[in-house]
């Protein structure tokens, strides 16, 4: 059987230099994977080229989802067959509320959808009731233990570091996804912070979603545990294997990946 979502030999540059070369990943609906490596490695430039920056150009490769390849789509195309993207710096809009920019995402998400078509151009489900949206709301912000009053906020508008990638994962519970990709999660978070984040992955994660993590340090996986880990290394995953391999990255570093990969 196809994997789910199918990373092949991707290959992307960013202001003419070539940042991935050649990076190949599978990731199936129920699975976590987590994608180490030090800073430079490349890890963020995957994230922004599978959801379609466009300063993000790919040089070659292709990313397979639902039988399409997305590179062949738009960014608004990619969210609505179910691909979310969690960024690592996200974006603060004065004068739009946080429930706002929700109810906008999930219609624009569900618009796309259709029984008949899987590539985000169909013509899609009828707009959310309000009565239903709210109701969503409240309950995966219960889930994430955020205060309602959060919602009436402009969007990550004087957020706290741990507000603003709380939002981000109140965005993805909101819009279900089937491949969630959170671009260092952890950056900027205090413990506590960090935990509250992880336990809303972990509630979000299931059977229906595969989650790609992509972190420089082990900690965050101490709370969402992977299924497989990656270590990346000058645009290319250079090592794969399960959750010891993050324990032993801890300890050792990236050292003796950087070396091997200047070597080769």
């Amino acid at each position: 059987m196809a994997p789910t979502f199918s990373i092949k030999d991707l290959r992307v540059s960013v202001d003419g230099k070539l940042i991935l070369k050649g990076l190949s990943l599978d990731i199936n609906l129920g699975e976590t994977h987590a994608l180490m490596g030090p800073n430079g490695s490349g890890k963020s430039t995957l994230a922004y080229a599978l959801m379609g920056h466009p300063k993000y150009e790919v040089e070659g490769g292709e990313v397979w989802f639902k039988g399409h390849n997305i590179l062949e789509l738009t960014p608004d195309e990619r969210a609505r067959m179910g691909l979310f993207l969690a960024f690592q710096y996200p974006t603060s809009i004065s004068g739009v509320s946080l429930a706002n920019f929700l109810r906008t995402a999930v219609d624009a998400v569900r618009g796309g959808k259709s029984e008949s078509n899987g590539n985000g151009k169909g013509k899609g489900k009828a707009s959310l009731p309000i009565a239903e949206f709210r109701k969503l709301l409240s309950e995966k912000m219960e889930l994430l233990r955020m205060d309602k009053s959060f919602a009436r906020r402009y969007l990550n508008e004087g957020f706290s570091g741990g507000e603003k990638k709380r939002a981000e994962i109140l965005q993805m519970a909101m819009l279900q996804p089937e491949i969630a990709v959170l671009d260092e999660t952890d950056s900027g978070l205090d413990i506590d912070a960090l935990r509250i984040v992880s336990e809303g992955v972990n509630a979000l994660a299931g059977p229906h979603m595969g989650v790609l993590v992509i972190t420089h340090y082990q900690r965050i996986l101490n709370y969402v545990k992977p299924d497989f880990v990656h270590v990346m290394v000058n645009g290319q995953i250079v090592a794969s294997g399960g959750p010891e391999l993050a324990h032993q990255l801890e300890e050792e570093g990236y050292d003796r990946y950087v070396k091997q990969a200047a070597s080769s």
